[in-house]
């Protein structure tokens, strides 16, 4: 029996507000060594939120978890 596949999700656009401040921050390396499926999460948990002040502090996390390293989703990442 073959094994039931999971329909991929949708890949998720970076606005240009999360590429600049990538950019301001010098963490578009950081950011693009990321293995996709932590770069899609990031952007669909950045992007799917209603409030601003909610968005911004996902962006935050993000750059300050790309920063540090080793971090991802506030877990512990080894890659």
């Amino acid at each position: 029996m073959s094994p039931v596949l999971r329909p991929l999700r949708k890949r998720e656009e970076m606005p240009d507000f999360v590429a600049e401040a990538l950019d301001a921050r010098g963490l578009r390396p950081a950011y693009d060594a990321r293995p996709p499926y932590q770069r899609n999460d990031y952007l669909l948990w950045i992007n799917k939120v209603k409030r601003e002040e909610t968005r911004q502090r996902h962006l935050a996390q993000m750059l300050d978890e790309l920063e540090a390293g080793k971090v991802y989703m506030g877990m512990s990442w080894n890659g």
